[in-house]
């Protein structure tokens, strides 16, 4: 999952991605661990002020959490297994998480939740957390990674891959993952119709939110993509979240925080380690999620945010809870 990407130019990076099957299926892949390879950043939504004292009380509950690694299956009282919490379900509107809420990123394989874990992210093809909030992860702007979820594009879309003047598909070299053509407003629409469900079904199984990853693909197209295609193919993920009831995520990417596209939160991969927390939590009004793979990233964020942002030191590979190499630490 994570090879260090040699450039920084843009500053989002990519933890893991769980090893997936075809592009309609495909399992997960979670960000990308070198945080040389990508950045965001989206539209920086209204504070809600009446919220504040509600927050701040959420915050300070989260720091007492401390550092855990323990696998505790603690459900809130007010959250129902299967059920999305909140009031999605019964308004429509999307439900934010919390600032500072003690958080676990599993994309590489669901396992019981640290104790004291307040929301978790897992892949589109795993199930929810009882009574947490859920993250659903889809890999949105590229491929899985993999001859089998190429061949599946080929097979199915072969119109969505992005290709050179050549005809041949552009790749991610990192995670040998095939660019989805997002380079026009029919492009967009049309991948639109493949994605779209993916976050609908995110939210039938009962996630609160989507976290769409790649949306900096643009720096890996070989200049055939640009941040206006990005801000344009996610403000149309924006619109298909929210009308689902669910809130969405910008996932890294700085370079597009100005951009008024629409996000509710932030999910981002070694701001602590790049400095880049406090634009993300200016952005977002402190709801982010930071996933630390160094131990002096994490050491900084939590220096820093620590209590002010929810941030986690995770293995690059994100595996599950007991496999050989599992990282998991909170401030």
């Amino acid at each position: 999952m994570l090879t260090h990407s040699p450039t920084r130019s843009i500053s989002s990076t990519r933890s893991t991605r769980s090893t997936g099957a075809s592009g309609a299926t495909s399992p997960s892949r979670s960000s990308r661990v070198s945080r040389a390879a990508r950045t965001s950043r989206a539209s920086r939504p209204v504070t809600r002020a009446a919220a504040r004292t509600v927050l701040a009380l959420a915050a300070a509950l989260a720091v007492l959490t401390g550092c855990s690694s323990g696998t505790e299956s603690d459900r809130q009282p007010d959250q129902e297994p299967g059920k999305r919490s909140g009031a999605a379900e019964d308004t429509g509107a999307p439900r934010l998480p919390r600032p500072a809420m003690a958080f676990d990123y599993q994309l590489g394989g669901a396992y019981a939740p640290p104790g004291g874990v307040r929301a978790v992210s897992r892949d589109r093809a795993a199930k929810p957390a009882p009574g947490r909030y859920n993250i659903c992860y889809v890999n949105a702007f590229q491929a899985q990674p993999g001859k089998k979820a190429a061949a599946w594009w080929n097979d199915k879309h072969p119109e969505l891959v992005l290709r050179d003047d050549d005809g041949d598909p552009v790749i991610d070299e990192d995670w040998n993952e095939p660019l989805l053509d997002i380079s026009t407003a029919a492009k967009r629409e049309e991948l639109l119709g493949v994605v779209g469900p993916w976050i609908d079904g995110c939210a039938r199984a009962g996630f609160d939110a989507v976290e769409p990853d790649n949306l900096d693909s643009y720096a890996r197209s070989e200049k055939l993509l640009d941040t206006d295609d990005a801000a344009a193919f996610a403000r149309l993920l924006v619109r298909r979240a929210h009308d689902q009831g669910l809130a969405i995520a910008q996932k890294n990417t700085a370079e597009l925080l100005d951009e008024r596209v629409g996000f509710d939160f932030a999910v981002v991969e070694e701001c602590g380690q790049y400095d880049e927390c406090g634009d993300f939590a200016s952005a977002y009004d402190r709801r982010v999620f930071d996933i630390e793979y160094e131990h002096k990233g994490h050491e900084a964020a939590c220096r820093d945010w620590g209590g002010k942002l929810s941030v986690v030191l995770r293995d690059r590979d994100v595996r599950p809870a007991g496999e050989k190499g599992y990282v998991y630490r909170r401030c």
